[in-house]
């Protein structure tokens, strides 16, 4: 039976981020192949997250920078690490690699940090992304885990082409994965347009893609209220702040909802999910959400970037102000063109998103990388050569930092 060890960046919260919903299907997953899974972090609990026990996972507190995990790891003897997120891999790559060298790494990258990163740097400073940009010491740090991993897995086509032209990453070492969705998930029966009314966006306030979008909403939505006078918007989302409370306005429609017990139970009562992302990286969570209950969707190229492919948007996709004003009222009132959109959603999800077509993949991909484990590293000298490097730096400032921790 294959142990499998996965280091967190945080607790697994799948009703706050996509990236808790992800993780969870991942845990999932290798719970479903009979293996024994242990989730492991050096962060603190949180009032959302889930109980991985109700799942049969086991868990463990760890601490950064001290040998404690050292013995952890070497008493645990897992087949298979998996680090979510580069900065896990960076902490505790090297430590995996000393005291358990036949162990697969894997890299859940969640989405590109340095690429969201670039792309917040260049929207405050109001230019285009450049590739000075991409080129950034997050994205040197970033690049070089998924190098000394043996499989990442990468949510956005964007980001898997981004890698292996830009980057020059070998394709044998990623794997694109996107959102994988039930077949329970699905809905037999979709709330028609009669039943919905007003408009919503979710997602958590901590994230910085989001909060921008709720600040240009601000901008948005008196263009949109001037048209519509009776509609709504409504903002879910987890851990919002005062100063995303303070925006709540009753008399504009601007309503700040906060913590949603039941996502789905709010998309799929509007009638339109807005979602202006003017920045960010990976896919959006929320975009799918709003597949899934048949709510269409107003985004922009970022918003529905690698969510698609070739296929028609479930809604539509405007990045300039007057254009996203007029696409959100135009999918407001025209019931033809919403339905369209609506049905738009469920070929999609059927074409892009089914985990009884992915989650094979996937395993066979694992599978196939654990039997041929030498080989596979062998073919990639450059991650070799960073662990050699990085085998040593990393090791040496941690210990510096662990004996400093003890006076």
């Amino acid at each position: 039976m294959k142990q499998v060890l996965v280091i967190g960046y945080v607790w697994p919260e799948p009703n706050s981020s996509a990236a808790g919903y992800h993780m969870m299907s991942l845990l999932r997953l290798f719970k479903t192949q009979g293996w024994q899974v242990e989730f492991a972090t050096p962060a603190q609990p949180t009032e959302h997250m889930v109980d991985l026990a109700d799942f049969g996972i086991t868990s463990q507190s760890i601490t950064l920078n001290c040998d404690s995990f050292n013995d952890y790891i070497s008493q645990l003897k897992p087949d298979l690490v998996m680090f979510d997120r580069f900065m896990m891999e960076e902490q505790f790559g090297w430590r995996v690699d000393k005291y358990c060298p036949t162990a697969m790494k894997l890299l859940d990258t969640e989405d590109l940090q340095s690429l969201r990163d670039a792309r917040l740097q260049a929207h405050k400073q109001n230019r285009p992304c450049t590739t000075a940009d991409l080129q950034s010491d997050l994205a040197k740090r970033e690049i070089a885990a998924i190098l000394r991993c043996d499989l990442s897995l990468i949510i956005s086509s964007y980001e898997i082409a981004l890698l292996t032209d830009s980057f020059m990453i070998s394709p044998h070492l990623l794997h694109h994965l996107p959102f994988m969705v039930e077949n329970t998930q699905l809905k037999s029966e979709l709330k028609p347009f009669a039943e919905r009314q007003h408009f919503m966006t979710i997602g958590n306030f901590r994230h910085a893609p989001n909060w921008d979008a709720v600040l240009y909403l601000q901008q948005i939505w008196p263009l949109i209220r001037k048209q519509l006078p009776d509609a709504q918007l409504h903002i879910y989302g987890s851990y919002p702040p005062p100063k995303a409370t303070a925006l709540h306005n009753p008399k504009t429609g601007f309503l700040i909802k906060g913590w949603a017990d039941d996502a789905f139970t709010v998309i799929e009562n509007a009638k339109v999910c807005l979602a202006p992302l003017r920045f960010g990286a990976g896919i959006k969570g929320k975009l799918l959400d709003a597949m899934i209950t048949g709510t269409p969707s107003v985004t922009t190229s970022i918003g529905a970037e690698g969510m698609h492919e070739q296929a028609p948007w479930p809604g539509n996709v405007a990045d300039e102000l007057a254009e996203f004003v007029q696409s959100a009222v135009s999918l407001y009132v025209d019931e033809a063109q919403w339905l369209t959109a609506q049905q738009n959603s469920q070929k999609l999800l059927k074409q892009c998103y089914q985990a009884d077509k992915l989650a094979p993949i996937l395993i066979d991909k694992i599978n196939s990388v654990s039997k041929n484990l030498l080989q596979h590293r062998q073919s990639n000298f450059l991650g070799e050569m960073l662990k050699h490097h990085t085998l040593a730096s990393t090791k040496y400032m941690s210990q510096w930092i662990a004996e400093k921790n003890k006076k």
